[in-house]
């Protein structure tokens, strides 16, 4: 006989259809089963847990010999989560379940070797392509899984299974009613222990960076002694950003839903992600790979802030593989076995010391050669540096500074002129793809950026001084434009360009 269901299998962000097909033989004294279709180790040692999992429940293997076969072929399956629909299937080919409406159901889950349920990664993305599926009449997954699956399945009914007797049941008598979930608003709320801007002492010119960055979407790097306050400020600027949309929710929270970062009771992410890995990371943890294309932290940090401490010490072969997703907003994974694509547009916030005993200054004990802070300096490339719209200079606090209160603004409040400057953005790139200033390509550039003369000799100035490239030109322009829109003027004035000019000051320490 032949039992059939639906499952998925995921490549890269998304989640591909699969057909799941038994075909039992009832004659043999063996029981066999053999699984084809390119499946990997995981898949096929589903065998062992499908068997123990029957047994457990109190059913069988048929037997003789049993084919399970994973379609399309060319596409590799891999994860546990096809251990569900291949028992049920199984038996369905053994007139045990309604193999009629089993092949309408689509179904993942692992199975313990007890019978029950577990968890699987990837609800999220699976959830999207069933409800794209006119065929499909329900969605079984574990009960862990309901909630993440019920926010994105749409018109799909979901089935919260916890054993494999329940979903057997559940084929046969349909008792089980739709899980249903509480809409999720995608506007953060902070509690008492979120970071917030108003604890920050001083450093006013690095807090209006941050804010500028946070409104145009721009890179940022601040170069300071050790406990000056940048790493505190770094992970204060998600806490600026606007609400995500509810399109930017469903995206970023589909890559940490096949990483597995998701949960029943944090089904979809609410605030913008800020990640900040070591710098022992690799370049494959960095923006992705593996065998099998998975996400790295620039992907994870889609829509939100990538924050990279101690610039520096990373590894410079990491630090180069960042220069391309910085300029295209994703990141192309290529093996032998096929391509995947990653969404990669992040704001990178990077910190890093002025030398390499940090103090930068005789005055505060430095005693580094010009040698070892030339070599420290140039473990960051020029065409790197080049893409970092901001580069800010964060300073010892003075002795009113420190011993005094922090006096400076909450996040609140600077957040709510992020979201005006932001609005004024969503209007002026209104039917294209662009959201914020430092998404803007040439042709936008000439049409928002225009320049009065004395705008064009402030930049003609700035170009000599600093021997500033193309890339760096169109940046300084990106980042006026976006001080004009904090402003709230329609035009470029000559204050916005001396400030964008002002930021590309650490060029000449850095040797840009």
């Amino acid at each position: 006989m032949l039992g059939k269901c639906c499952s998925t299998a995921l490549l890269g962000i998304d989640a591909h259809r699969v057909e799941i097909e038994v075909h039992a033989t009832s004659h043999g004294e063996m029981q066999s089963m053999a699984i084809v279709g390119l499946p990997d180790a995981s898949v096929r040692e589903s065998r062992d847990r499908i068997r123990a999992a029957l047994t457990s429940c109190g059913l069988t293997m048929p037997y003789g010999e049993t084919i399970v076969n994973l379609a399309p072929a060319d596409l590799k399956k891999e994860g546990s989560g096809f251990d569900l629909a291949i028992a049920l299937a199984i038996l369905a080919a053994q007139g045990h379940a309604d193999s009629e409406f089993l092949a309408r159901c689509a179904v993942t889950g692992e199975l313990a070797l007890d019978g029950k349920v577990r968890p699987v990664r990837g609800i999220l993305p699976t959830a999207i392509c069933v409800s794209n599926q006119p065929d499909i009449e329900a969605l079984l997954v574990p009960r862990a899984n309901a909630r993440e699956a019920a926010l994105a399945a749409g018109h799909i009914p979901v089935i919260a299974i916890d054993n494999l007797l329940e979903a057997q049941k559940y084929i046969n008598e349909r008792h089980l009613p739709p899980f249903h979930a509480d809409p999720v608003s995608t506007t953060a709320t902070s509690g008492n222990n979120a970071p917030d801007f108003e604890e920050v002492k001083g450093q006013f010119l690095a807090r209006r960076a941050m804010e500028i960055a946070a409104v145009g979407g721009h890179n940022a790097l601040m170069i300071g002694p050790p406990g000056t306050g940048k790493s505190m400020i770094a992970r204060r600027v998600a806490t600026i950003l606007p609400p995500m949309t509810l399109a930017e929710t469903l995206e970023t929270s589909r890559i940490h839903s096949i990483m597995g970062l998701l949960n029943n009771e944090q089904p979809l992410l609410t605030s913008r992600p800020f990640r900040a890995p070591h710098h022992t990371i690799s370049d494959v943890g960095l923006v992705g790979g593996r065998k099998s294309p998975m996400p790295g932290e620039i992907s994870l940090a889609h829509n939100g802030v990538l924050f990279l401490d101690e610039f520096p010490e990373f590894k410079r072969n990491v630090l180069e593989v960042l220069r391309q997703p910085l300029e295209d907003g994703f990141i192309t994974i290529s093996r032998a076995a096929g391509s995947c694509v990653f969404p990669a547009r992040f704001m990178l916030i990077a910190a890093m010391n002025p030398c390499p005993c940090g103090m930068g200054d005789a005055s505060f004990g430095c005693r580094c050669k010009p040698d070892e802070k030339k070599r420290y300096l140039n473990k960051i490339s020029g065409p790197l540096l080049d893409r970092i719209d901001l580069h800010v200079d964060v300073l010892h606090l003075t002795e009113d500074e420190l011993l005094a209160a922090p006096t400076g603004e909450s996040s609140a409040v600077i957040r709510a002129r992020v979201v005006a400057a932001r609005k004024i953005q969503q209007d002026r790139f209104a039917g294209s793809a662009i959201y914020c200033n430092a998404q803007m390509g040439s042709r936008e550039l000439q049409k928002f950026c225009r320049l009065s003369p004395k705008g064009n000799s402030i930049l003609r100035q700035a170009i000599n001084f600093f021997k500033l490239s193309p890339r760096a030109y169109d940046r300084i322009l990106k980042v006026a434009r976006t001080i004009a829109d904090l402003a709230g003027t329609e035009n470029i004035a000559e204050e916005h360009l001396y400030e964008a000019v002002n930021y590309r000051g650490a060029d000449r320490t850095l040797h840009i």
